[in-house]
């Protein structure tokens, strides 16, 4: 026999179920609720690095944040969200154009390799021509101003470039194909000096002319060496204010 007991139990388990249920339907959809927003932010960061990549590369460190914000199409307080001051957004740049130019590195010595007529010198032509285009000249003044020490990430992805770089030169030196007097700061200097304009020059539209010289760089890398390089290599520490 059914009791009343019994009828308000069943009652309740249904409408339990029933709650589950519609909890398991709703939660599709609040993710979706929470990726979306989530989403939404990565695009704007990433919106916000490139713009201030470029800012920098043209005019410094010290490029308005406002005019980063309207170049990124964002307004001032999302990039405040995700940049809450200046050094912030610069490590932010510095990280970025590291990784990217790191990942390019590590994808170009990965083909080489597996090439079955592997051209060292030409892999390295690749990166160098790939970290212009990156915009690795906005990293030299910002590390020499701003790098601090105690930020394990930016470090980290130094070191891995670094590191990456020198694998593609040490195959072009073992190769015979790059000059042994060559460093991997001296590459980078280099970079820095021509992929960013004159200070205080009108000439901003040099970037037509930026991988011509670059090539001609190149070419004064390869081996065998037509000359001697007069002084020493600077390395890494030797830009950064703790070494001065």
């Amino acid at each position: 026999m059914t009791t009343v007991s019994d009828t308000t139990a069943a009652g309740t388990a249904s409408k339990e179920a029933a709650s589950g249920a519609a909890s398991q339907a709703a939660a599709p959809a609040a993710a979706r609720r929470v990726t979306r927003p989530r989403a939404d932010a990565l695009r704007n960061r990433e919106r916000i690095v490139a713009a201030a990549r470029e800012m920098f590369v043209e005019y410094g460190s010290e490029a308005p944040l406002d005019e980063i914000a309207r170049r990124a199409g964002i307004g001032n307080a999302t990039l405040y969200r995700h940049f809450p001051d200046r050094r912030a957004l610069i490590h932010g740049v510095v990280r970025s154009v590291m990784s990217r130019t790191a990942d390019i590195a590590e994808r170009l010595l990965a083909e080489d390799a597996a090439s079955e007529r592997p051209d060292p010198f030409g892999a390295l032509c690749r990166f160098v021509h790939a970290s212009a285009d990156e915009r690795i000249g906005a990293l030299c003044p910002m590390l020499s101003e701003t790098f601090e020490q105690d930020r394990p990430d930016t470090r980290a992805e130094r070191e891995r470039l670094e590191g990456l770089a020198e694998r593609l030169m040490e195959r072009a030196r073992v190769a015979g194909q790059l000059r042994t007097d060559v460093t991997v700061t001296d590459v980078m200097m280099a970079l820095s000096q021509l992929t960013r304009p004159l200070p205080d020059s009108a000439c901003l539209n040099l970037d037509r002319f930026t991988h011509r010289h670059i090539q001609l760089l190149l070419d004064g890398m390869a081996a065998p060496a037509r000359s001697v390089l007069p002084g020493t290599a600077a390395t890494t520490e030797d830009l950064l204010p703790t070494a001065r």
